[in-house]
């Protein structure tokens, strides 16, 4: 029997220094989590090694014993954190699933995504960068209402309800609070007021675009002001509905943007695309997120329900798309 390997981070592992905001190990998954995941590999017929995180594989790297890795670790720290396990494998020589270093690194950066975006004609919000409040000057190019986030954070993490902002001493509260707690500039978009949605895509050569999932939020699918925020993951107040209720025209403008975006940044095996859309209905890409959380909590778990399918069998689409993309036959 075959064995794949399973990168990871999580909660239990973090360490929170003094000055870390309560989000800072928001990205990491719970011990059950990893569980789940991995007697869902399992369940695909070969056996499962867990590893762990970037430490635990430069410690065990040379004596592996792998076949694959199956790569869903956060990375510990930088902007570049999300590239420290797949570098790795691939100074290694060792296959694993999903995006490489070069996608990983450039998608965490929403900087760097939008560029990528505005190049490939995709449409998202009008933005700026800016290190702190005192750099805020001219604001011509964007208007109010703005949202503040972190340049390279994901999880919703740095996103309250303070992060919507109307005037000037709103946006450089935020931007100093963004700034001083994340230690990194912020990233300042115009609100898109709308609705919400994520697509989620498995597959390389021809992908599969998964049912669109649509926020709602107290229990309202238009959210006009309302948005994803970190304390909003953790309570009833948000809910996801899929397949969205949706009209044909916008389901086929969110797929095959999100396909856009996916081969945009050379997305591999799996990812997700995030969209705010206006009450015109024009989508705007907020970001790909190409290590996406598979907790059965979490959209994967939809989509595979939504398309008549186990989560075990989702696991597998992805396991299997990587196994295809690397020549592998774990089957022998």
């Amino acid at each position: 029997m075959k064995t794949v390997g399973l990168t990871y981070d999580l909660k239990t592992d973090y360490k929170f220094k003094k000055g870390d905001p309560l989000d800072a190990n928001a990205e990491f998954d719970h011990p059950s989590t990893i569980d789940v995941i991995a007697k869902a590999i399992e369940s695909n017929g070969v056996k499962v090694k867990l590893i762990g995180n970037a430490i635990n594989l430069m410690e065990k790297i040379d004596d592996l014993g792998v076949d694959i890795v199956f790569n869903i670790s956060e990375g510990l720290t930088g902007r570049n954190r999300e590239s420290q396990v797949p570098i790795l494998l691939e100074m290694a020589g060792i296959p694993f699933v999903g995006a490489d270093a070069l996608t990983l690194g450039l998608t965490l950066d929403k900087v760097m995504a939008k560029k990528i975006f505005i190049a490939d004609g995709i449409p998202t919000p009008r933005f700026f960068e800016v290190a702190s409040p005192e750099l805020l000057t001219n604001l011509d190019h964007c208007k109010f209402p703005m949202i503040v986030k972190p340049r390279f954070e994901g999880s919703s993490k740095g996103l309250s309800e303070s992060s919507r902002v109307e005037d000037m001493d709103g946006l450089k509260n935020q931007v100093e609070y963004i700034t001083k707690t994340y230690k990194q500039p912020a990233l300042v978009e115009e609100f898109i007021s709308g609705s919400e949605f994520t697509v989620a895509i498995v597959g390389n050569e021809s992908p599969e675009v998964m049912p669109i999932v649509q926020i709602k939020i107290d229990g309202k699918l238009q959210l006009k002001d309302k948005f994803y925020t970190f304390a909003r993951i953790t309570s009833d107040r948000l809910e996801y509905v899929c397949p969205a209720k949706i009209n044909e025209e916008l389901k086929k403008k969110l797929d095959d943007l999100a396909l856009r975006v996916y081969r945009a940044v050379d997305c591999q095996d799996f990812g997700r695309v995030d969209f705010r859309v206006d009450a015109n209905g024009k989508p705007y890409v907020l970001e790909i997120n190409p290590l996406p959380s598979l907790s059965t909590e979490d959209v994967f778990m939809l989509v595979a329900k939504a398309t008549g399918i186990t989560y075990e069998q989702i696991i597998g689409k992805i396991l299997n798309s990587a196994i295809k993309r690397h020549g592998l036959n774990l089957k022998k």
